[in-house]
């Protein structure tokens, strides 16, 4: 089945209100004898070419953070970099593809964070963001470098709050057993290890050149 005959297929079945939709069928249905579905349920959608329809849609919606992580980072490209600035290697791919960086030119090394706080508890983005920051402040470089997120506000006062280093490292063991390695029992906080290194990452807001991811990120917190 083609993306546009799943969508298709999706969208009749979920109709204007997936939840009106469903409450429904579920009326329609009651008191049906189970020799008459097989003729009911093809009046409410439900057949096997939906269910195909959904399933490759979810397949292709597995992949939608990918593809806002590579489009998101090539947008940015021609805002972040200088004249005549030349790239060297780039990683669109999940994680870092074998590479150090999201992002090495002639002259810096980047990491892109393409992810909406939500507020709450947000350890694992908090986990992968200080992973980026650690991993770009202990590179030895001449090259500036540059963490790029959407927005800046709630990245600092994570990086500049109290919480305990070894729960954000603990679910990455290789990261942590490196850390300990380098630094021992030092820091015992986010903040104490963000605060000496701060100057040594930029950390800088890219959502004024994603006005599209914005909105629609907005949307969905919206419940649109």
């Amino acid at each position: 089945m083609g993306f546009d005959q799943s969508i298709q297929a999706f969208r009749q079945f979920c109709g204007a209100d997936l939840t009106a939709t469903l409450a429904q069928i579920e009326a329609s249905i009651r008191g049906v004898k189970a020799e008459q579905l097989a003729e009911a349920l093809p009046l409410v959608g439900a057949s096997e070419s939906t269910l195909a329809g959904a399933g490759h849609l979810k397949r292709l919606l597995g992949q939608l953070n990918v593809v806002i992580h590579a489009v998101g980072i090539l947008v940015c490209l021609p805002k972040i970099l200088e004249p005549g600035e030349t790239i060297e290697s780039v990683s669109l791919g999940a994680g870092n593809t074998g590479r150090s960086f999201d992002l090495e030119t002639d002259r810096r090394v980047a990491e892109f964070k393409f992810i909406r706080w939500q507020g709450g508890s947000e350890t694992i983005r908090q986990n992968n963001l200080f992973k980026d920051f650690l991993l770009l402040a202990e590179h030895e470089t001449k090259k500036g470098k540059f963490l790029y997120v959407l927005e800046t506000h709630h990245a600092l006062k994570f990086l500049n709050g109290g919480r305990a280093l070894d729960s954000v490292l603990s679910k990455n063991v290789a990261l942590y057993r490196q850390f300990q390695a380098r630094h021992g029992g030092r820091y015992r906080t986010v903040r104490e290890y963000y605060q000496p290194r701060r100057s040594l990452v930029q950390i800088e807001d890219v959502s004024p050149w994603l006005g599209g991811l914005m909105a629609d990120e907005e949307a969905t917190e919206a419940g649109v």
